[in-house]
């Protein structure tokens, strides 16, 4: 019987209990050095320092519960629209790949911005622009192998942000979309693009052989009817690019929607003739789980890389229904697999003294017996340590001593994840100003994230400062002055978050529109609004 048949996950779910509406937390501290934003997406140590995204703050690692500090020189972040999508560390060099939100007549997508590079830990940092062709005025060629090939021109930086990016040296890789892969030999200077097998194709090598692209030049409904031989990401998924990852045997490892890329050449080979295999999905108990590949990790003490897999088929794929979520690894480079955690939409994957943990959508795992077995881990909650129930987890890195979860409700961090978690989170001062906004207003209260949906949040957070030691009572009315939600909690002085979940004292979701919200003791009063929408 195949040994993933004998993998077990326990399942903890963390919630409200049923029928409350609403939580207390406080009295707490209020920093003027906080992240901006409690989504972490990407996080990464260097050299005595954490770095998170999406603006590149960092705190030492032994205290990210102090300072959050802005970087100089990265105007792009603090004064720009960029934002960090990607961050990869050697030594005292540091890269984030940046992307940014592009509206466009289809809607709002991701976009490559450029690259922010720093080789002495973050004291300065040059900036790289996102490399396109706007300067070729029709579609150019390649050679590999000795034979010229056409290439679409990449003239727009839409469906291109740097997903993942990955050092070795003065080697810099990034995973791009729409872009594929890119390789910099020179710490960002110059970029080049690396060409990668066709989709279905498992091997590619510079000794004369003919590969052929596709893209489609005609068709209707949805269907194409005519094909031209093209290199372009629009028509090919193995292109199209999610993750890279550099392993201790100098093997490049690109992850994308055609399945997982290893090669033995690409960090110093000429573009002409790196060579690559190819592993894509195709229902195999000891290949992929699925051939979307978004995440690539190795694993500190073997040499084992660890990959995480997305479902992708659709309707016109004969694999439609077969492939799964979940994480795969591979002892032999790539020749075979073994899958783990089917079903999870993981994220990341990380280590931390000698365990595995996978970050997912809807769980932070742990394996203890290099994933075997595994645990969904429950992280404890107090008064004022706590992750809203609805919380992905999002990324992960770590130092010897500590480790670090990205999540979509703040950072965590521990040194001993059985004995205790820390959750750093977006945590203003009421009394005016932060370092994002030094001139900010002195507010009795606020509420955050505002507007705020219920669906996407889970939750808004009501703050406001306790002078005495009392009862206080939050009143929730609609525009039409109608009770909502009632709540009292006996206080100290202190700073407060009351937590609301856009439900009523009924049990029901409340409907779109502006609620006011005003909180009581003795004779003080606060008093804010809440825009809810779906």
């Amino acid at each position: 019987m195949p040994k993933y048949l004998y993998i077990s996950v326990l399942i903890v779910i963390l919630s409200f209990p049923n029928g409350v509406q609403s939580q207390w937390l406080g009295p707490m501290t209020s920093d003027f050095e906080r992240f901006r934003q409690n989504g972490i997406s990407s996080v990464e140590t260097s050299n005595g320092f954490i770095w998170v995204s999406p603006l590149l703050n960092y705190a030492p690692i032994d205290r990210p519960d102090a300072t959050w500090a802005i970087p100089d020189g990265v105007d792009s972040l603090t004064s720009g629209k960029g934002r960090v999508f990607s961050i990869a560390t050697q030594g005292n060099t540091i890269v984030a790949g940046l992307g940014f939100s592009s509206s466009t007549p289809v809607g709002t997508v991701p976009a490559g911005y450029g690259y922010y590079i720093s080789s002495n830990n973050g004291q300065s940092w040059s900036f790289s622009p996102f490399p396109l062709d706007r300067y070729i005025d029709k579609d150019t060629t390649f050679i590999y192998g000795g034979i010229e090939y056409d290439r679409a021109r990449i003239i727009v930086p839409e469906q291109s942000p740097p997903y993942s990016v990955a050092i070795k040296d003065t080697v810099i890789f990034s995973a791009n979309w729409a872009s594929g892969l890119l390789r910099s030999t020179n710490l960002g200077s110059q970029w080049e693009r690396i060409a990668l097998p066709p989709f279905g194709v498992t091997s590619m090598r510079a000794d004369g052989s003919r590969y052929v692209w596709r893209n489609c030049a005609g068709g209707s409904a949805g269907t194409c009817s005519q094909y031209e031989e093209l290199y372009t990401a629009v028509s090919d998924d193995n292109l199209k690019g999610f993750a890279v990852h550099i392993d201790r045997n100098n093997r490049v490892w690109y992850g994308s929607a055609g399945g997982i890329n290893v090669s033995d050449n690409a960090l110093y080979a000429p573009i002409d003739s790196i060579q690559w295999d190819n592993v894509g999905f195709n229902y195999d108990p000891n290949g992929l789980l699925a051939r979307w590949v978004i995440e690539i990790a190795e694993d500190p003490n073997r040499d084992r890389i660890w990959l995480t897999n997305w479902i992708a088929e659709n309707s016109t794929s004969n694999l439609q229904g077969l492939d799964q979520y979940g994480i795969a690894f591979t002892d032999d480079g790539g020749s075979s697999f073994e899958q783990r955690l089917q079903g999870q939409k993981i994220l990341s994957i990380g280590f931390f003294q000698g365990d595995v943990w996978a970050a997912g959508e809807y769980g932070l795992f742990r394996s203890k017996d290099e994933g075997t077995s595994w645990e969904m881990i429950s992280v404890p909650m107090s008064i004022n340590n706590r992750l809203k129930p609805k919380t992905s987890y999002q990324s992960i890195s770590s130092t010897m001593d500590y480790l670090f979860i990205g999540t979509s409700d703040g950072l965590l961090w521990t040194s001993d994840p059985d004995n205790g978690w820390n959750i750093e989170r977006v945590n203003f001062p009421l009394d005016g100003g932060n370092q994002f906004n030094p001139e900010a207003e002195t507010v009795s209260t606020y509420a955050y994230p505002n507007p705020f949906s219920p669906n996407l949040h889970g939750e808004v957070r009501i703050r406001f400062e306790s002078r005495s030691t009392s009862a206080a009572t939050l009143r929730i009315v609609d525009f039409g002055m109608n009770l909502v939600h009632e709540q009292q909690q006996q206080v100290v002085p202190g700073i407060y978050e009351i937590i609301w979940t856009g439900f009523n004292d009924m049990g029901s979701k409340v409907s779109n529109g502006v609620y006011f919200y005003e909180i009581t003791q003795g004779e003080s009063k606060f008093n804010g609004k809440i825009l809810v929408i779906d």
